[in-house]
C-alpha cells in the first residue's frame, strides 16, 4: 500500500516538535506498523528541532514510501547542508531527554537517512528502525546536490536550437513536479532499501546519468513569464547540447518503465494519467524529432503514440523479472 498523506503543516516554536511527534505516532500506528511507532517519535523530534532552529519557514512533516517501508521526512526552505554525525559523536542515552543535539539520534533511530537538497529547500528524511541502535546506527547520504549546468563548457556549434509551440503551461508544470517527485521517490526507495526494490536502484542510476542533460530548466524563464501574463499556453525557444537530444527518447522510454514499477509496487499515486503520458511523449518527441531536422509541430491535445514502440522492450523487461537486472 503505499504512503503519500497530505503533509502536515508546522508553526515555530516547540509546538510545532509535539505536534509532530503526536503526528508521526498516530500516523505509525493508524498504518499498523507500531512497531516503529517509537523509533519515528525519537527521529522526528531530532529532525523537526534541527528544522526549526536552523532551517527556514515554511517546515512541513510527511510519511511517504510504503507500509512494509515507511519513510518519515521533514521539509523546509533552506538549502543549507545538514552537517553528518560521526562515531566522535557518541552520546550518553540521557540525549533521548533532550532535543536538537545532533543527527546522530536520527542515525540510530532509523535503518537509512539522509537528506534531499533541492531548487527550493531541503527535505530530510528517515526510514524508522524497530528498536534504537546501541551503535552509531545507519549512516546518513545526502543527495540531489547542484552540480555544474549543462551547458556549461560545450561549444556554440554542438548547441540546438528548437522551437515548441503552443506548449499547455499548466501541463507542462505538471510534468516538472511528476518528474522530481518520481526522480526523488526511487532515489530514496533505493537508498533506503535496496535489496527490496532492486528496479528503484536501476531506475535511480538512470535518472541520474539522464538528469545532467535535461536539467537546463526547459524553457523555464519563458514559462514564467507566460504565467505572469496569464497566457494559458506558451512558444518555447529552448537550446539544448546536441548530446542531450540524443538521450530524450531513453527517457522516454525510462518514464514508461518508471510507470510500470509504480503500479508492480503500489506507488500509484506516482504513475502518468494518459494525459500525462500524452503531453510528455509530444512535448520532449518535439526534441528528438527536430534535432533530427523535422519542422515543430504544435500541441493539439490529441493522442501521441510515437513513442510507443520505443517503450516496449523496456515493458518487456519489467513484464520479466529475469531480465531486471539488465536495465542499465
Amino acid at each position: 500500500m503505499p504512503l503519500n498523506r497530505p503533509a502536515l503543516s508546522l508553526g515555530p516554536g516547540p509546538r510545532g516538535v509535539q505536534d509532530a511527534r503526536r503526528w508521526v505516532v498516530a500516523t505509525c500506528l493508524d498504518i499498523g506498523r507500531e512497531d516503529l511507532a517509537e523509533c519515528a517519535e525519537l527521529g522526528v523530534s531530532e529532525l523537526v528541532t534541527n528544522a526549526l532552529l536552523h532551517g527556514e519557514q515554511p517546515i512541513q512533516v510527511r510519511v511517504r514510501g510504503t507500509v512494509q517501508h515507511p519513510r518519515v521526512e521533514v521539509r523546509d526552505a533552506s538549502r543549507e547542508r545538514p552537517v553528518l554525525p560521526t562515531p566522535a559523536e557518541d552520546q550518553d542515552d540521557d540525549v533521548l531527554l533532550t532535543f536538537g543535539r545532533g543527527l546522530s539520534i536520527v542515525a540510530r533511530s532509523s535503518d537509512a537517512w539522509g537528506a534531499e537538497i533541492e531548487e527550493d529547500g531541503k527535505t530530510v528524511w528517515f526510514a524508522p528502525a524497530a528498536s534504537f541502535a546501541e551503535d552509531d546506527g545507519a549512516p546518513g547520504v545526502i543527495t540531489g546536490v547542484a552540480e555544474e549546468t549543462v551547458l556549461a563548457g560545450t561549444d556554440d556549434e554542438d548547441l540546438l536550437e528548437i522551437e515548441v509551440l503552443s506548449v499547455p503551461l499548466r501541463s507542462y508544470l505538471g510534468f516538472q513536479r511528476h518528474y522530481r517527485e518520481l526522480r526523488r521517490e526511487v532515489r530514496l526507495l533505493a537508498l533506503a532499501h535496496e535489496a527490496d526494490y532492486p528496479l528503484a536502484k536501476n531506475l535511480s542510476d538512470l535518472f541520474s546519468s539522464l538528469e545532467r542533460q535535461l536539467r537546463e530548466g526547459i524553457g523555464s524563464e519563458q514559462i514564467e513569464t507566460a504565467q505572469a501574463s496569464g497566457l494559458e499556453t506558451a512558444d518555447l525557444r529552448i537550446v539544448m547540447p546536441r548530446r542531450g537530444a540524443q538521450t530524450i527518447d531513453r527517457f522516454l522510454e525510462l518514464l514508461d518503465l518508471a510507470d510500470e514499477f509504480c503500479r508492480q509496487q503500489r506507488l500509484l499515486s506516482l504513475a502518468r494519467t494518459p494525459e500525462q503520458r500524452d503531453f510528455q511523449r509530444w512535448f520532449l518527441g518535439e526534441l528528438v524529432r527536430q534535432a533530427h531536422g523535422a519542422p515543430p509541430r504544435r500541441w493539439t491535445g490529441g493522442r501521441e503514440t510515437d513513442a510507443e514502440g520505443s517503450a516496449a522492450g523496456h515493458l518487456e523487461a519489467v513484464a520479466d523479472p529475469g531480465r531486471q537486472s539488465s536495465v542499465s
